[in-house]
């Protein structure tokens, strides 16, 4: 059972992970937590602040969230256990201050102090979570994710080595669980072999949980968010959107990777490897049924699942005569992009042009520097991706028509059928997106 940010946000929201775990206990859950929610955020704009020099005003930002912590503590906490996680509180922010110190004056790798400073939202709410389960008749034991999951050294985004990292997990948390202990454990966080703290990047507090999943061959990965499970389209667009009730792995990891944030495709890996299946839930609402992930959803007469979208794309068009005919093109273009570490979401050829959609331009400048070498590079930026997911769309004949037709007063550009079946892909100007959503879920959901 993982829990996201706001679901272990202020008070009500920690009450609320009370009574869903304790009404799973004969399930055998096992908790990772992420950090309560802006925690993380406060962390990385501390280590900002400390990065140029002003460590005392880093620390001094961070104490409306210790606040928090503090609040939960006398609201939820008994007697008994208070003194515990207080003493805790203390030992964080002493340490904080003085990563915080070292961050400004150098002392040690960035990276390696970034990473051990942001871990301290999941340290904090995990052993808070403990001990308001404990408090609440909840036999809940803490364990530092730090000691199961074994990483590499690269900070910022590790990636775990499975051998060591299945064996550690097994020997530490299956006799807990079978002496009827309720493990909790951060997620997000990690360290290296040399013992270095690490985390996981995007989206890594579900995939702790579905690294813990895979490596206890769990009967079910639950995701415990602030919606009710996988919707047919972003909520904030069409308020008429609706929960999915089924989803296959396939569907929703293109979902999670072209804007659905609900899952991220990391976490669905694990699962994808042992036909784990991901139940998505809403902590606020526990009752309703969420989505179910499957390895293979079951078919409905609608081939278009969801709409996701992803804004802010800039498109760079890259021509070259040189092209037409030749080989090697497409390999000089994507070591470019390898070369300045970029990653390329979809991607449209012709005999003599390439164009291709980035998310992520802190490097464009460098990136098109080395392509004008070898082709003319045209870049339009404030672009948006539209990605609608469906099993069986290359199959049926029709849909395409009926998507483009439904959209028939806006400019398209960069139309993909997705290599996997599933999708298919097109950008529109950000400036119209939410108009484009509202035609395709109209033509597709309206009944």
């Amino acid at each position: 059972m993982k829990f996201g940010g706001t679901s272990v946000g202020d008070v009500a929201a920690f009450q609320r992970v009370v009574d869903i775990v304790s009404a799973q206990i004969d399930r055998q859950p096992v908790v990772v937590t992420s950090a309560m929610t802006k925690v993380t955020d406060a962390l990385l704009a501390a280590f900002e602040t400390a990065r140029k020099g002003d460590a005392e005003t880093a620390f001094a930002s961070l104490e409306p969230h210790f606040a928090r912590h503090a609040e939960v503590v006398e609201s939820l906490v008994s007697a008994d256990n208070k003194p515990a996680f207080t003493n805790e509180l203390r030992f964080a922010r002493e340490e904080l201050s003085d990563l915080l110190t070292r961050v400004a004056r150098r002392s040690l790798p960035l990276q390696m102090l970034r990473d051990a400073i942001v871990s301290y939202g999941e340290q904090l709410s995990s052993r808070l979570l403990t001990d308001v389960l404990r408090s609440n008749g909840v036999n809940a034991r803490h364990m530092d994710a730090r000691r199961l999951i074994v990483t590499d050294d690269e900070y910022g985004a590790a990636q775990p080595i499975w051998d060591e990292t299945r064996g550690l997990v097994c020997e530490e948390l299956r006799p807990m669980i079978g002496a009827g202990e309720v493990p909790i454990l951060g997620g997000f966080i990690a360290a290296s072999r040399a013992g270095e703290t690490t985390t996981l990047g995007r989206g890594g507090s579900d995939y702790s949980a579905a690294i813990y999943a895979a490596c206890l061959e769990a009967r079910e990965l639950q995701i415990w968010t602030d919606v009710t499970g996988v919707l047919t389209c972003d909520p904030r667009v069409c308020p008429e959107a609706r929960t999915l009730r089924t989803l296959s792995y396939e569907e929703a990891a293109e979902l999670a990777y072209f804007g659905a944030k609900v899952l991220h495709p990391k976490t669905i890996q694990p699962a994808v490897d042992l036909e784990i299946p991901v139940r998505v839930c809403n902590s606020r609402e526990p009752s309703q049924q969420g989505t179910m992930v499957l390895p293979a959803a079951k078919s409905t007469p609608r081939k278009i699942k969801s709409i996701a979208h992803k804004t802010g794309i800039t498109v760079l068009h890259i021509t070259s005569a040189r092209m037409l005919g030749a080989y090697g093109f497409m390999s000089a273009i994507f070591q470019i992009f390898e070369r300045h570490r970029t990653v390329v979401d979809v991607v449209t050829t012709s005999e003599v042009s390439v164009s291709l959609t980035l998310d992520n331009t802190d490097s464009i400048d460098a990136v098109v520097a080395d392509l004008t070498r070898i082709g003319s590079v045209d870049i339009e930026r404030d672009q948006a991706i539209i990605c609608l997911v469906g099993s069986g769309l290359r199959n049926t004949a029709g849909v395409a028509a009926q998507i483009f037709s439904a959209i028939a007063d806006f400019n398209v550009s960069m139309i993909s059928h997705g290599a996997s079946g599933v999708n298919m892909t097109f950008v529109v100007r950000q400036d119209v997106i939410g108009d484009v959503i509202k035609k395709l879920h109209g033509e597709f959901f309206a009944s």
